[in-house]
């Protein structure tokens, strides 16, 4: 769930206990590599040249990769760019996690086909209910001690988790504290989460777009007392967000 500058943070993200998608299925797909070429978040196209992710993604000189399944091999679908411009959510603070929100601006507008497509924003900013099955895919880690990113685009399914469970002693201890801005979600006995990685990515629940990939506990991807951790896609976002793409 977490990238570059999150690994001294203690910062964990990739898909743990699920499996690798059919090529091209999640069209919403982004892939965001660094500087040096290697992946470090994911994130959802939402407008022909937006990509919405996480704000702690350190993309600076980085490049977006559209119509990905695998992040090496030669596919005749991707589609690369350029960004533009970054921008934050304003009040976004590292510290308390809060805010965890950005968009990239794509020099060029991508070419919509079966393998690139948008993901629509929720019309409502509903907040899914503790036992909801939300889904959420990246390139990320899928194990806690082998530090390798997933080839190709994996996928699991996952429970939303009470904030109040998630405050408690036995998870996060409200430090952070897990605000209404968040979702946290995972599963009940562990084994399914997002990892490093996977920042940035969408969380979908009953198929629309509830929030983005944020964080989760350090080499502790998949554990019982540590869920992973989303930006929920409250009305203040997505008021945010479509003033900023607005007509661009």
């Amino acid at each position: 769930m977490y990238c570059g500058l999150f690994l001294f943070l203690g910062l964990c993200v990739d898909i743990i206990g699920g499996d690798e998608v059919a090529p091209h299925s999640r069209p919403f797909m982004a892939l965001i590599n660094g500087a040096n070429g290697k992946p470090i978040c994911g994130g959802a196209l939402i407008k022909e040249n937006w990509v919405l992710t996480a704000a702690h993604c350190n993309v600076e000189r980085g490049k977006v990769i559209l119509g990905a399944h695998s992040q090496r091999a030669k596919e005749r679908e991707k589609q690369v760019f350029q960004i533009a411009k970054q921008i934050r959510y304003p009040c976004y603070y590292s510290g308390s996690k809060e805010n965890d929100i950005m968009l990239l601006q794509l020099q060029k507008r991508a070419r919509l086909n079966k393998a690139v497509q948008l993901i629509p924003l929720p019309t409502s900013d509903d907040d899914p209910k503790p036992g909801t099955t939300c889904t959420v895919a990246g390139w990320g880690q899928t194990h806690n001690r082998l530090r390798k990113f997933s080839d190709t685009l994996r996928e699991v399914n996952i429970t939303v988790i009470s904030r109040q469970i998630c405050n408690n002693n036995n998870h996060y201890k409200s430090n952070p504290v897990i605000t209404e801005n968040m979702i946290c979600a995972g599963a009940k006995n562990g084994g399914k989460d997002s990892c490093s990685g996977d920042s940035g990515g969408p969380l979908r629940c009953n198929n629309v777009m509830r929030g983005i990939t944020a964080f989760g506990k350090a080499n502790k991807c998949g554990a019982v007392d540590g869920p992973g951790v989303y930006t929920r896609l409250t009305k203040q976002y997505l008021q945010w967000i479509r003033k900023t793409i607005g007509g661009a």
